[in-house]
């Protein structure tokens, strides 16, 4: 991470209490291991010596995610990206898709995809028209779209008041086109598929060019974490050094 990437960011890290002995390690290398570990996919015992002991690193990045430091640091960088784009801050166009993952451990919220064949868990994002992360949710793998994008699409709405509709493919027919309309009175467009065989379909493409940035972080190449809550985060981590290489 440069110095400007991290004169950026540094202010989520700060402490709220200044009280207590100042924090031994800088915590630039904190971050940085954090996004080592993301990118490589080592696990947290393997970090190199490089960075500070694996313990300390642990610690912090278990305060941050309870704290949603990762979360309101993406938000503001997808604001200034946007900003530099020519667009406005808050986006007004989300775009949701799912992605299955293995799950390596007996971790909470597991299920089997059926029709992926594919035992463990599903993110659920979604993108501004940018690919841009503007929310993501981490469930069971048997729990079909349209039942789950409701509750994704709902926490997107909160965060970007903004966004006036969705889109999504022909997955989501239904139960959430029913819940958009009428619970977050918005409408969520269905991209149907245009002929048989591979076809770029018109917006859907972003939200695919966005699992395939995710797809150079190691650490997501399979579903390691125990907490649905923390591969959330590490998604959201990727994402922000995904967000740094397109804006800063």
């Amino acid at each position: 991470m440069t110095d400007k990437e991290w004169g950026l960011i540094k202010h989520y890290f700060e402490p709220e209490d200044l009280r207590g002995n100042a924090c031994k390690h800088d915590r630039k290398q904190v971050v940085d291991a954090i996004f080592y570990w993301a990118k490589s996919g080592v696990q947290w015992r393997m970090l190199p010596n490089d960075f500070p002991p694996w313990k300390t690193v642990y610690d912090h990045y278990s305060r941050w995610n309870k704290g949603g430091v990762w979360e309101a640091m993406l938000k503001s960088l997808n604001g200034r990206c946007r900003k530099e784009a020519g667009r406005n801050p808050g986006p007004s166009y989300g775009i949701i898709d799912s992605q299955s993952a293995k799950t390596q451990y007996n971790s909470e919220e597991r299920g089997i995809d059926g029709n992926k064949k594919v035992k463990g868990r599903k993110r659920h994002i979604v993108v501004d028209i940018l690919g841009n992360l503007l929310h993501v949710g981490v469930h069971a793998a048997n729990i079909h779209d349209t039942v789950a994008a409701g509750e994704v699409m709902r926490r997107a709405k909160e965060m970007y008041p903004g966004i006036g509709n969705f889109s999504g493919d022909a997955g989501y027919r239904g139960t959430a086109v029913k819940y958009a309309d009428g619970e977050l009175g918005v409408t969520l467009h269905i991209s149907e598929k245009i002929k048989d065989g591979f076809a770029v379909l018109p917006k859907r493409w972003v939200v695919e060019r966005t699992f395939a940035w995710l797809g150079g972080f190691r650490r997501l190449a399979k579903d390691f974490e125990v907490l649905a809550a923390s591969a959330e985060n590490v998604v959201r981590i990727a994402m922000v050094k995904i967000t740094f290489a397109k804006c800063v």
